[in-house]
């Protein structure tokens, strides 16, 4: 009898099966730097954010522009009255009250509004001018934003590349290691060395098998960042197709490098827009010293109408239109302390473009003495690798036909191990303090 279940599960398991080795065979996505950046900013959930705020500040300019235009208003109503006697006279020549009015019982108003300001202590155009401002400071924060994200992805670009590097020489050194394990058990064999010897070999390479599983995981570690930065699934297989970094001269200027940083930087920019919107809030806050004067004008459509008399149930349209002025003689300080509170505003803002200008000067020429020390460290680590490789030529020369120990040969791979880590860590070091510098002097750098 044909087991309908176990058929059930076995095809899921081979479809499960199907499903992870076709995931296995895919190929990795490879990135440039550049497509690495562009892919970044796409999907960066900070820079939305930032735009959100762009999007915020270019509404509110239509905002308080719209203010200033003529505002049209319709308001409807209906209103059912209670019943009341009719409205009657009495004369002398007539037994009867005459009867002047019936009582209307349902009431329908129409009413369209039309409001212009004409002057308002200069407060709505002032309130527009800061809007403005705040557009564009908003809009080089944007750029800023733009710009520290293209950073954190170079970061973690070349973090990535790191760790690849560190690996393959680990690798590399772990295959000379096997080598030399099996030269050491060879002329252990032959009685040419001790066994203690081949045991400090052993114990090295079994270091070498940990630092192996370390590189591995800092690699997978620095893939998961890399991933996490530019916005993709954690769990996709990435790779990074980069140029040769090429180690130049320090062509620039440290006074040079802090004046460029003063006149590019965005947050002074904005910060300086910033206090020009302070200037017509300022404005603004004092709008209230003086009289507010509006045109403005009304057209009715009612059943009754209440300028008709006597009322008659039937719809009539009046309209009416005139001038109306406004002034705040006395508001207990309120227009005081908003005058007060502008001041402050400006005041606090003032004083950060300066605590930032201070910020950014330290920021500038701490990230050149960096650059500055990155080239010279690469070039002492060059020569440091130079002497390592020699020396373990000299060393394995000399240790092939038994002229040094095994010890002496453990000690030049070691060696030779660390110069190339360091070459490879200085130089990404010196990548990123490039990068950081041109930042730090508001240089676009994506």
């Amino acid at each position: 009898m044909i087991n309908v279940k176990e058929i059930v599960m076995n095809t899921k398991f081979f479809l499960l099966i199907i499903f992870l080795l076709g995931t296995s065979l895919l190929p990795a996505q490879t990135y440039t730097l550049k497509e690495s950046i562009r892919t970044g900013l796409e999907n960066s959930k900070m820079i939305k954010i930032s735009q959100s705020k762009l999007n915020y500040a270019d509404a509110k300019i239509t905002e308080v522009g719209s203010q200033m235009l003529p505002q049209i208003k319709f308001n409807a109503s209906y209103t059912r009255l209670s019943n009341i006697p009719a409205f009657t006279v009495n004369v002398p020549f007539s037994p009867m009250p005459i009867t002047i009015s019936e009582p209307i019982l349902n009431s329908y108003n129409f009413k369209f509004s039309l409001q212009q300001p004409l002057f308002t202590g200069f407060r709505l155009s002032s309130l527009k001018s800061a809007a403005e401002y705040n557009y564009q400071a908003a809009e080089i924060e944007y750029n800023k934003d733009v710009n520290d994200y293209a950073f954190q992805i170079q970061q973690a670009f070349w973090n990535f590349y790191k760790a690849q590097q560190i690996l393959k020489i680990v690798k590399d050194d772990l295959a000379s290691l096997q080598k030399h394990l099996d030269d050491t058990k060879n002329f252990l064999d032959n009685g040419l060395v001790t066994k203690n010897d081949f045991l400090k070999l052993e114990v090295q390479y079994s270091n070498t098998e940990l630092k192996l599983i370390e590189a591995e995981n800092n690699l997978d570690i620095a893939r998961i960042n890399f991933n996490k930065v530019i916005g993709i699934d954690l769990n996709i297989s990435t790779e990074i197709k980069y140029e040769y970094i090429s180690v130049l001269k320090n062509t620039y200027n440290q006074e040079e490098a802090v004046e460029e940083a003063d006149k590019n930087r965005e947050e002074l920019k904005s910060l300086k827009l910033k206090v020009l919107a302070t200037d017509e809030n300022i404005t603004a806050s004092n709008s209230d010293w003086f009289p507010s004067v509006y045109l403005f004008g009304n057209f009715y459509y009612s059943r009754p109408n209440q300028r008709i008399l006597p009322a008659r149930d039937q719809f009539d349209d009046t309209w009416d239109v005139g001038v109306s002025l406004s002034w705040d003689i006395w508001n207990w300080g309120h227009t005081s302390s908003l005058s007060a509170q502008a001041e402050e505003l400006k005041s606090q803002t003032v004083t950060t473009l300066e605590q930032v200008c201070d910020n950014i000067e330290v920021e500038v020429r701490q990230a050149y003495l960096k650059y500055q020390s990155s080239i010279d460290r690469v070039d002492v680590i060059k020569k440091s690798l130079e002497q390592a490789e020699e020396n373990y030529r000299i060393t394995k020369e000399k240790y092939d036909v038994q002229l040094a120990t095994s010890s002496d040969l453990l000690d030049a791979e070691t060696a030779l191990l660390q110069a190339k880590t360091n070459l490879t860590t200085t130089i990404v070091d010196y990548e990123l303090a490039k990068v950081m510098l041109e930042k730090s002097m508001g240089r676009r750098i994506y």
